[in-house]
């Protein structure tokens, strides 16, 4: 289980890794009489807010659900738009995330991305190669039974290749095939826009996570939204299958 990091100024458990399902764009637009673009497009401002309180609350890693693997089935023109947004983000916010000294990574699958936006990921990665601060995980085209099938198959295929034994796996050695390193679950996973349901978000990294959930829609999410959230999380007992201090 990830270690929870201990902020210094109010002594409160805070989570190491936080995942982010930032839902309601389109809802939060419509209900404005706006189309659902703009929504998206407001969206960016609140990316921008958590990636800067989790570099000042020095977290391990800030996980945002950008795309998933489901949202192909969506309107092309909306598609095409998310990954222009998504191009241009890599490209206006790339100051800020060195200058934070933020890493970033990403996670899902790359053959449906187009040579854009995974050249843009790669100039912003290489220019904060050598940042130490928050690693910042972009999930796009990601679903997390994709992942654990990829996960599955990479493991058969060294298997074939006689470089495992197939009676070698455990819990593990299986994560070192996850789109994510060992050792990477979720503390608290976050979800914005009313529903209450992870939505194939990293099934195998969240399975002792803190889940906070909040009826506001991504473009309203507020720092004090997230402030509850941490502070919820600091109020809760985690005692991972044992019992606490109080039996």
């Amino acid at each position: 289980m990830n270690t929870l990091a201990t902020s210094s100024a109010d002594g409160l458990k805070r989570p190491d890794h936080i995942a982010l399902i930032m839902d309601g764009n389109g809802r939060w637009a419509q209900g404005r009489g706006l189309p659902r673009i703009e929504g998206h497009r407001r969206g960016v401002a609140t990316v921008r807010m958590v990636t800067e309180a989790a570099a000042e609350l020095e977290l391990s890693s800030l996980t945002l659900y950008c795309l998933s693997s489901e949202n192909w089935k969506r309107p092309q023109d909306e598609l095409s738009f998310l990954m222009q947004l998504l191009q241009q983000y890599l490209v206006e916010e790339r100051r800020l995330i060195c200058d934070q000294g933020l890493r970033l990574e990403l996670i899902g699958r790359r053959d449906r991305l187009s040579d854009d936006v995974l050249r843009e990921v790669e100039t912003t990665q290489k220019l904060c190669l050598n940042n130490a601060g928050t690693r910042l995980v972009l999930a796009i085209d990601y679903g997390g039974r994709d992942e654990i099938v990829r996960a599955a198959q990479a493991f058969a295929s060294d298997v074939a290749r006689g470089k495992r034994l197939a009676d070698s796996l455990d819990e593990d050695g299986f994560s070192s095939y996850l789109d994510t390193p060992a050792g990477h679950e979720i503390d608290l996973m976050i979800r914005t826009g009313g529903d209450t349901r992870i939505s194939n978000f990293l099934l195998w990294q969240v399975s002792y996570a803190e889940l906070w959930f909040t009826d506001k829609c991504w473009p309203e999410f507020a720092r004090e939204d997230f402030d509850s959230a941490l502070d919820s999380f600091a109020r809760r007992q985690r005692r991972f299958g044992g019992l606490d201090a109080n039996g």
